[in-house]
């Protein structure tokens, strides 16, 4: 059976590699972006030098032949799903038993004048990244508009290279939908602290042209313009499925897919980030543009294709990222408002530079979600009390087994055990695990 996948991202990526390990299928993977999978979150470190592009490959060349994954560097232009083939860029054409579709994410844009001049771009690809790379030579000023990861992550690339940075932010506080109040009043102190020029609650009506063509300042709904050579445009991110929009392909802001991952045409799937599930589980949206989804997706799909019917079920939610110098980690659900039946517990530390949420079900006291900024938590130990719907003072009363900083770090769990206690009136104290314990705790042996 032969069995082509568009897109070699981590979810098409790990289609290929988990329809290797249980099947003989003839593979191949087609992608226009890059000769071989490599890690997309790392653009930002070759831009700032700290790694190479060889090294954000996870695996070695050879991996692909010595595994029988074919890879074809071409762009499909059509999809002829009543034949079963791929049309692409080079006049060539290519036959498949089942497709599975997993084209990733592009950056929006929203009819500025101006966007489409040189030196006005997103962030998302590989040709993004070279094309960053020689609009912003000699540069005085760069503007990025977006109050998101990406923008973050822009901001930051500048940064490493002395160029100085203004940063617009539709919202009043920096990532304020999904950040609860404090934690997002944290990252805009940090940005400042950078010498970032951070204007919040700051929209751009146009990008104006100047002599030579290329960009030369936005200007803002107040009617201001900023002086620049470069707009980082980073307003988010949508399905990239363009191609597909004037075929049978059902299609809304996403591929359509059920709970298998299969589209409305037989042998037909989509998976990651421009996937659409149609009844998504409580709590998860149909769309996640998230790293982990896009890989449990592939790891799903690879069953289906070999008729197995394993239904697409993520994982409790999380997510990661870096602010600068402050880790950001979550683990279920912490919502940017506070829902009426949850209560939360925060604690901040004194250099406003870390902080600790837990939130939990106001009448059951049972834990929902953790929220953390400049700590590292394990990932196994608070899903485990999310799923086992522990009791918070059980798990404030035990929260130094969760603790993922580096050895001789400070440890704060007695900090937020001694905020709950103030906040509740109560005198618990917390209990000493080693290393042996939390193992126990998650059913391992060392």
């Amino acid at each position: 059976m032969k069995v082509l996948i568009i897109g070699n991202g981590i979810a098409g990526i790990t289609a290929a590699r988990y329809l290797r390990k249980i099947s003989d299928h003839e593979i191949t993977v087609i992608s226009a972006e890059s000769d071989h999978f490599f890690s997309r979150t790392a653009l930002m470190y070759i831009y700032m030098g700290h790694m190479r592009y060889e090294d954000t490959k996870p695996y070695e060349d050879w991996f692909w032949e010595k595994n029988r994954i074919d890879l074809v560097k071409d762009f499909v232009k059509h999809v002829d799903f009543d034949n079963k083939h791929l049309h692409l860029a080079s006049n060539t054409s290519l036959s498949y038993d089942k497709l599975i579709i997993a084209t990733g994410s592009a950056s929006n844009k929203f009819g500025w004048p101006g966007q489409d001049l040189p030196g006005v771009q997103g962030l998302y690809n590989l040709q993004d990244l070279e094309s960053m790379e020689q609009a912003s030579k000699g540069i005085k000023r760069a503007v990025v508009v977006g109050g998101g990861l990406i923008g973050i992550e822009m901001v930051e690339m500048f940064l490493s290279r002395k160029i100085p940075v203004t940063f617009l932010v539709r919202e009043q506080s920096f990532w304020d939908m999904v950040l609860p109040p404090e934690e997002s009043q944290m990252i805009n102190r940090h940005i400042r602290e950078h010498h970032v020029d951070l204007r919040l609650s700051t929209e751009i009506t146009e990008i104006l042209q100047g002599s030579n063509g290329r960009c030369r300042a936005v200007k803002t709904k107040s009617g201001e313009e900023i002086a620049c050579e470069f707009v980082g445009l980073t307003v988010g991110v949508h399905p990239n499925i363009a191609f597909l929009r004037d075929t049978a392909l059902e299609v809304q802001k996403g591929i359509m897919v059920n709970e298998y991952l299969e589209t409305n045409i037989a042998d037909v799937y989509a998976i990651g980030d421009c996937a659409q599930v149609r009844e998504p589980a409580s709590g998860r949206r149909p769309i996640e543009a998230i790293w982990y989804t896009g890989k449990q997706m592939g790891m799903t799909v690879a069953g289906n294709v070999c008729g197995k019917q394993v239904p697409y079920r993520p994982r409790l939610w999380f997510n990661s990222a870096k602010f600068f110098d402050i880790e950001y980690q979550i683990y279920g659900d912490v919502r940017a408002k506070l829902p009426e039946e949850h209560s939360s517990l925060y604690w901040e530390a004194a250099d406003g530079k870390k902080a600790v949420r837990i939130n939990y079900e106001r009448l059951s006291k049972s834990v929902v979600g953790f929220h953390l900024m400049g700590i590292r938590y394990r990932h196994e130990v608070c899903e485990k009390w999310i799923l086992d719907q522990s009791h918070i003072e059980t798990v404030l009363q035990n929260l130094d087994m969760a603790n993922f900083d580096p050895e001789f770090y400070k440890r704060y769990h007695e900090d937020v055990l001694r905020q709950y206690n103030q906040k509740e009136g109560k005198s618990l104290s917390s209990k000493k695990h080693p290393l042996s314990s939390v193992l126990s705790f998650l059913g391992r042996s060392r």
